[in-house]
């Protein structure tokens, strides 16, 4: 069984009085230990998917299991329940709070599961050890550089142990070398069997990827397996991810 089986799924918007649909008949599988890109152009539903992937959105048609679950119509609470335990997200703008130190951001989710305060505690200080930030564990995000904050927001996805890791451009708001660092860090996660869905319009980044699924017109075009060297990326639109792993 994949760990993410996406079967004929449709997602349709109201607007005004027209209906907009942005995903039609999209069906496919990831399985666990695989390394996805997600590329298309701006419209062509990959941020839609990758909401629905994330348990942000709902599809109107068809249906979602994560991890042999079935998402796609649970209510908001039990979506929320859903990303605390099982997704993890990284965002291009870090999206850490910021009058919290580095420590307290990455015990955030295990809050949200009510763990108790030493073991959260000690949990949080050996992810920042992992992703070599330990020495900043009690400094606020305006006080660490952005490659800095990206590792402790990594660190914040991957504390509750989530079956899937989603990243929205994480490397849209660095530097190429402390972008690189950062896509190292998804490779050798993937090493470790981590399954990583990222969403990037940068060939460097994309190349990372053991797969890459391309979205035009709210359809998959065909597929592009063991192309990670030599990726051809069109411009792509932002993932409007814009909750936490805690709901």
């Amino acid at each position: 069984m994949a760990l993410i089986e996406v079967e004929e799924v449709h997602r349709s918007y109201r607007i005004g009085g027209s209906w907009i649909r942005a995903l039609d008949g999209v069906s496919m599988n990831i399985q666990q230990g695989e390394f996805v890109a997600v590329k298309g152009a701006s419209g062509s539903g990959k941020s839609t998917f990758m909401n629905i992937l994330g348990c942000l959105d709902r599809p109107t048609e068809g249906r979602y299991r994560l991890d042999g679950i079935d998402v796609s119509r649970l209510h908001h609470d039990a979506l929320a329940g859903i990303r605390n335990r099982s997704i993890g997200f990284v965002f291009q703008s870090f999206n850490l709070l910021p009058r919290a130190s580095a420590v307290e951001n990455v015990e955030l989710p295990l809050l949200y599961r009510r763990m108790w305060p030493g073991t959260r505690r000690r949990r949080a200080l050996a992810m920042l050890e992992k992703f070599g930030v330990a020495n900043r564990a009690y400094h606020k995000p305006s006080e660490l550089s952005g490659g800095q904050q990206q590792r402790v927001a990594i660190a914040r996805a991957l504390v509750a142990e989530p079956s899937v890791l989603l990243a929205d451009e994480p490397t849209g708001a660095l530097d190429s070398h402390t972008g690189q660092e950062i896509m190292d860090i998804f490779r050798d996660l993937n090493g470790e069997r981590v399954t990583v869905v990222v969403v990037t319009h940068e060939t460097k980044v994309a190349a990372t990827a053991d797969r890459m699924v391309t979205f035009r017109d709210g359809r998959l075009v065909p597929e592009e397996a063991g192309t990670r060297s030599h990726l051809n990326l069109d411009a792509a639109d932002h993932l409007s991810l814009v909750r936490s792993n805690a709901g």
